[in-house]
């Protein structure tokens, strides 16, 4: 078994705890109903929950096995295959939702997974560098920190729909930096072992998975999660893919018929990511509302035999 093929398996068990931890994080989530509650309230009720704890721990296996994946391939390559969590996530979910996937879903994941196979196998990926030199981080950090920010500062002002679009838009740039950071990290603690405490790079790895998931937690929290979900899936890969071949110097090996087909696969993972997830949020949409309903009628029922008797 070649490298490629490692790294390939290694995606798609990384997906598939993906898709099993946030199933699980996002149930345990949609539990805690009240509007009231705000970020710091949520993770600390979320912390207390068993449900939420597990899959956190299976996300971490995910990183694990990403990082195992990256040191085996290309971010070109890793990336793509790991949107597949989406696909792996939703009979998952509608399972545990006593719900039925329609033809339509079923459509757009068939049309995902194939297009990912289009870009593994047609774009050929090819690995590049592996790290990169600490000034071409520092570039990236000032051009992204300055976007980003005025991505915050834009949600923090609209609210609503926009803003949690503009901060699914920092969360899923923030994990797809992580990705690729996840690469150099891999590399170094190969090379340098324990000398890799002493990199900066390590430290703006960790923060930067901090950040990606307290400004997903936000995006979730702001607005409808028909306008976070289908950002965030779309925003990781590309930010991935274009750090991967501006920062890492990875390329895609075809010719000019490959990059047309490519250029439609892409469009193809991009509209099929966004749908998934859009209907995926629907319904769990429709499903804390159910459940929202159900308490104010259990609340109704024991309010109202006390006014009775008064």
């Amino acid at each position: 078994m070649g490298n490629v093929d490692i790294a390939v398996l290694l995606a798609l068990s990384a997906a598939l705890c993906v898709a099993i931890g946030e199933v699980l994080q996002q149930r345990a989530a949609h539990r805690i109903t009240d509007p009231s509650v705000g970020l710091i309230g949520l993770l600390a009720k979320l912390i207390r929950d068993r449900r939420w704890r597990w899959g956190s721990v299976v996300l971490l296996a995910s990183i694990g096995l990403q990082a195992g994946a990256l040191g085996q391939g290309s971010v070109l390559l890793v990336q793509p295959s790991l949107t597949l969590s989406l696909l792996f996530g939703l009979p998952i979910n509608a399972r545990l939702s006593a719900r039925t996937l329609s033809r339509r879903e079923w459509l757009w994941a068939g049309l995902l997974t194939a297009a990912v196979v289009v870009i593994v196998t047609i774009g050929n990926p090819q690995a590049g560098r592996s790290s990169a030199p600490l000034h071409t981080w520092i570039s990236v950090a000032l051009v992204f920190g300055v976007l980003l920010a005025g991505c915050v500062v834009a949600a923090e002002i609209r609210g609503g729909a926009l803003g949690a679009v503009l901060f699914a838009v920092v969360s899923g740039s923030l994990w797809g930096v992580f990705a690729v950071l996840t690469k150099e990290i891999v590399y170094r603690l190969g090379h340098d072992g324990w000398a890799l405490l002493a990199t900066p790079q390590l430290y703006a790895w960790l923060l930067i998975a901090l950040g990606g998931f307290v400004w997903e937690q936000a995006a979730f929290r702001t607005g409808p999660l028909t306008a976070s979900m289908p950002t965030l899936q779309v925003a990781q890969p590309v930010v991935a893919a274009v750090l991967g071949v501006v920062v890492l110097g990875e390329t895609l090996s075809t010719g000019r018929a490959g990059m047309i087909a490519l250029a439609v696969a892409a469009l193809v993972m991009a509209a099929a990511i966004v749908e998934l997830a859009r209907g995926d949020a629907a319904a769990t949409r429709d499903r804390v509302r159910a459940r929202v309903d159900e308490k104010l009628r259990d609340a109704l029922s024991v309010r109202l035999p006390t006014r009775r008797r008064g």
